[in-house]
């Protein structure tokens, strides 16, 4: 009865539900959150106990259940209960939420809801206990227990990666001088190799760098001789302004011979390597830097 692209896609929901988590620790229950509210659509209108805390399922109901998801729902609600293309999540679904053995969720499934786009399901009362028992292990929370965790990008060669440190890294930075503990410092493998790849923009949205990069500066030295430095704040091909240490702020006309711009980037040497870098190399070396707790 299903075409080849659906059935296609059923396969594709077997195997993603497949990896789907199973029974994660519960959120701490928030202040507050008594009560019941969800409307017949799933809306959530007044205080409730938004996060129940559920027993363990039995493990073969939900096995059951996670092939009739599989089959039945993935294809439109996601693998995860998270929604796709055509389907809502269930995750913060206010009948999900209240329903305990699937009672609540019944009626839908049964009845479907044409009008949108949700069709009828022949499924048995037992057959959606044990839809709703693989459904009830997911966990919605402020930090979305249920969302698939990314793999570790701990996955290099320490030993190669120390070997093309010491030859690309080793005369500006040592394991036992300015990097040593760095892991320490910096305790997520993502966020080290950011910092390691380009200082300073490895903060990520919301949060503060863990290094921050040293100011580009710049010597002009005038036609007479004389010499101003101070740090960068703007360069283009035609001028460079600069601050100096008293706090002025000055501008120069970089064509011609004058008056002079020599440009010192502490960071040049990483740019420099970003355009050499092979994936193998920047795994190498984050694992390296990673032992250096």
């Amino acid at each position: 009865m299903r075409s080849a692209f659906f059935a296609a896609a059923v396969m594709a929901g077997v195997a993603a539900v497949s990896a789907a988590p199973q029974q994660p620790p519960s959120p701490p229950a928030s202040a507050g959150q008594g009560g019941r509210g969800a409307g017949r659509g799933g809306a959530i209108t007044s205080p409730r106990n938004a996060y129940p805390d559920r027993p363990a399922g039995d493990p073969a109901a939900i096995e059951r259940g996670r092939a009739l998801y599989a089959v039945n729902c993935a294809f439109c609600h996601g693998a995860d209960t998270r929604g796709g293309d055509s389907g809502p999540s269930l995750l913060r679904s206010g009948i999900v939420l209240d329903d305990r053995s699937g009672e609540l969720m019944a009626p839908v499934i049964q009845n479907g809801r044409t009008d949108r786009g949700m069709p009828k399901f022949n499924l048995t009362p037992e057959q959606i206990a044990d839809v709703a028992a693989f459904v009830h292990t997911f966990r919605a929370a402020g930090y979305d227990e249920s969302r698939k965790k990314p793999p570790s990008i701990l996955v290099g060669d320490a030993a190669a990666g120390r070997t093309y440190f010491d030859a690309k890294c080793g005369s500006c930075h040592s394991a036992g001088g300015d990097l040593k503990g760095v892991a320490g410092r910096i305790a997520d493998e993502k966020l080290l190799q950011q910092t390691f790849l380009m200082p300073g923009t490895g903060g990520g949205r919301g949060a503060s760098a863990p290094v921050t990069a040293p100011p580009v500066t710049a010597t002009v030295t005038l036609a007479s001789g004389e010499k101003i430095e101070g740090r960068v704040e703007r360069m283009d091909d035609f001028t460079v302004s600069i601050a100096t240490a008293d706090g002025q702020h000055r501008t120069f006309n970089t064509e011609g011979a004058a008056p002079r711009v020599e440009v010192r980037d502490p960071l040049q040497g990483h740019r420099d390597l970003l355009k050499v870098y092979t994936d193998r190399d920047i795994h190498n070396v984050t694992a390296y830097l990673w032992t250096l707790k």
